[in-house]
């Protein structure tokens, strides 16, 4: 059998640890492919598809590509076609398949962790990664709402509408993350700040955030940073997601701090990846 490729996309993509994590992976199950990571520019996508991604056996998706990339794949499953967000393309025969396991990971973080979702849930941000966890609160039947930037907010406000549409009865509203008032229960972070390497930035904060019971970071790299009172990323664990990105990271503050934990070779595979940055 011949050697299988695949990648990952996105803009930027340095951050990502896909390469890293995908490589040990396929060593260790024997599997004869490689992975690498493609910097594709939103105004290249269709021409990088083309050329390129249709070509491989199969990429993974991640920011700003997870809506966009579904019109130019063949196929799309119920679950991808729902929450309007691909990061999983299968190619087959010629033939594209897009899917999403975001909200699988998103999941099992939660339950890992022991976050029960529920009282206030507020999600920064309204793109790709925040549709996936949306969904999900709205299927449990929960209300939540929305803290985007102001450049967002129609897009936010279509978010909304679509989730209404999709799940009649949602209760779900959305707000500006610079005029969040009072206590929220749980904090999804759903937005790429605070990623490599701009890993000191915050979406919010501090004050937010220390009105804040749980949060959940979807930003796994860095692993660990230095610590800030009432940072969202004062400290890091890891969750398997089943996709490129395959962690997320989540944390308690304070006295009612409370972690999951990883699966042991998915957390040693990105400790190895971190001591290797660390070392460049």
């Amino acid at each position: 059998m011949s050697t299988q490729h695949f990648a990952v996309i996105g803009h930027p993509i340095g951050h990502t640890m896909s390469p890293f994590i995908h490589k040990r992976l396929f060593e260790i199950a024997g599997v004869d492919a490689d992975y690498t990571k493609i910097d594709v520019a939103p105004e290249s996508l269709g021409e990088e598809f083309k050329n390129t991604l249709s070509k491989l056996d199969g990429f993974n998706v991640t920011i700003p590509h997870k809506q966009n990339i579904i019109q130019y794949l063949d196929e799309i499953d119920k679950k991808a076609e729902m929450y309007g967000s691909v990061n999983t393309v299968s190619v087959k025969d010629g033939k594209s398949k897009g899917y999403t396991t975001d909200p699988d990971g998103f999941l099992k973080a939660l339950e890992a962790a022991g976050i029960e979702l529920d009282g206030r849930i507020m999600i920064l941000g309204c793109g790709g990664v925040a549709r996936t966890m949306a969904y999900e609160i709205a299927k449990k039947g929960l209300e939540f709402e929305f803290a985007v930037r102001p450049q967002d907010v129609g897009k936010a406000g279509l978010l909304c509408l679509d989730i209404t549409r999709k799940i009649p009865g949602t209760k779900v509203s959305f707000g500006l993350m610079t005029q969040i008032i009072g206590t929220v229960d749980v904090l999804i972070n759903a937005t790429p700040v605070g990623m490599y390497p701009n890993a000191d930035e915050q979406p919010i904060h501090n004050c937010a955030i220390g009105r804040c019971g749980a949060v959940f970071d979807a930003v796994y790299n860095p692993l660990t940073i230095r610590s800030k009172p009432c940072s969202l990323s004062a400290q890091r664990r890891t969750a398997q997601r089943q996709s490129a990105e395959c962690q997320c990271s989540f944390g308690r503050r304070r006295s009612r701090k409370k972690f999951g934990t990883a699966r042991a070779l998915i957390r040693k595979i990105l400790t190895g990846c971190a001591l290797k940055r660390r070392k460049r």
